[in-house]
């Protein structure tokens, strides 16, 4: 201790001491890249879509780092831009169809002509044949409004008509629009080809597996975050009074949380979704915080029995002081450094029940990737001879990401007690 720390608050040497556990810190910084990840969602994922469902079939199950060309066939529907705040909740629908192709296009007349990947490769008893495909120009370019009794309405025969160089159509709005083909095939080699690279492969729907990863850290942390606030909620409020107060109201907050702590994680997620008849993701964030306050509560009530009779806690009764007042601003303030530690270990915990609860079905909709989710659905198509990617990278996210909370909470132990071993 230099002599400018000598009149330094505890909580100078809190963080200094934190500060020096590599480990911990390196946790943090991991954490903290995690939740950016996580509030940015949609606007950092290769498939913005709503929960990265865009899928390609023809690319189901490709190792990671596999490129394929795309073309992409703009839709013949209205295709509204959502704000950004729209975007990063919700994301936001693909305004083409996207169609897997083996190298480049060829433009002859007024159609394209491409050879789809082999995913759609017409197969029979006796040959394979790869499937040659032939799209307007103006359709896959521009949006076209296609129903025929508007398009009659219009005095249009078909979607289109092509007179010379130029196309004139309706478009989504039922607009009557023309275009040149020159501007046409520069629009289309501009826009409409694209070479996408899957890093960490697709799933047996052939949705990229980044995107899904990334939209499942968003749903870990947000669960592990909301349980945690419930549990230290419930938590603290039981363990204050049991410990501050004693007597019956002690007797009967221990058995609440003997009974509580009996109740495995599964049967509370069902009893809770059967008492709200609901399937939401909400439930699993309730439940999770449920099967967690016991842990605070302990610590909360053991903390407090050991503190109550404390000089300042007894000097305060003698002012008058309210029994909340004392608790709230001259104990809880004391017990901060068990109650981090545990914090962090029950975000780790709420994490691996999140994963545990939706790789049995019981987490948040089919359709919302979470890693859980992606382990119990990448299991179905393991075979010896590969596929592991849709396993691998899920069990290293919900690994690495215990394993930060865990460091962490061992570095706020240690950081909170000015006699551990960290220097």
């Amino acid at each position: 201790m230099t002599p400018y720390e000598v009149h330094k608050p505890p909580s100078h040497f809190v963080k200094k001491r934190l500060r020096r556990n590599t480990p911990a810190m390196i946790s943090i910084v991991y954490i903290f890249i995690l939740a950016c990840m996580a509030i940015a969602g949609y606007l950092i994922m290769p498939d913005g879509t709503h929960f990265a469902n865009d899928g390609l079939l023809e690319t189901a199950k490709k190792p990671p780092m596999f490129t394929v060309d795309v073309l992409k066939k703009k839709k013949d529907i209205v295709v509204h831009t959502p704000s950004v705040i729209d975007i990063l909740l919700n994301g936001e629908e693909n305004k083409f169809f996207e169609i897997p192709i083996i190298g480049q296009p060829k433009i002859l007349g007024d159609s394209v002509f491409f050879v789809v990947y082999p995913g759609l490769e017409k197969k029979s008893l006796h040959t394979t044949k790869r499937l040659e495909m032939g799209l307007p120009l103006v359709e896959v370019v521009k949006s076209i409004y296609s129903s025929p009794s508007e398009i009659l309405g219009k005095n249009l025969p078909h979607n289109y008509i092509t007179r010379g160089d130029s196309t004139i159509y309706l478009n989504e709005r039922q607009n009557v629009q023309k275009a040149y083909r020159s501007d046409l095939i520069k629009e289309f080699e501009s826009k409409h080809i694209e070479k996408k690279t899957f890093i960490l492969g697709t799933d047996k729907i052939g949705r990229d597996v980044l995107s899904r990863l990334i939209f499942g850290t968003r749903v870990s942390l947000t669960i592990g975050f909301i349980s945690l606030i419930i549990s230290l909620t419930i938590g603290i409020l039981i363990g204050s009074m049991s410990g501050y107060f004693g007597g019956y109201i002690d007797k009967v907050a221990l058995w609440l949380m003997t009974i509580t702590w009996s109740i495995p994680a599964i049967m509370l997620v069902v009893a809770v979704r059967l008492a709200l008849q609901s399937e939401g993701v909400w439930v699993t964030f309730v439940a999770v915080g449920l099967t967690m306050w016991v842990e605070v509560a302990r610590v909360i009530r053991g903390q407090i029995l050991s503190i109550k009779q404390k000089d300042y806690v007894e000097a305060a009764r003698a002012l008058g002081y309210s029994n909340a007042r004392i608790i709230w601003h001259h104990i809880l303030p004391n017990v901060l450094s068990p109650l981090a530690v545990i914090c962090a270990s029950n975000f780790a915990s709420a994490i691996l029940i999140e994963a545990g609860l939706s790789f049995l079905g019981l987490g948040g909709p089919p359709s919302m990737p979470s890693w859980g989710t992606m382990i119990k659905e990448g299991l179905t198509e393991l075979t010896p001879s590969g596929h592991w990617h849709l396993i691998i990278f899920p069990c290293l996210a919900i690994s690495l990401t215990v394993l930060a909370f865990n460091l962490i909470g061992n570095g706020l132990r240690d950081a909170f007690d000015p006699h551990s071993n960290s220097k």
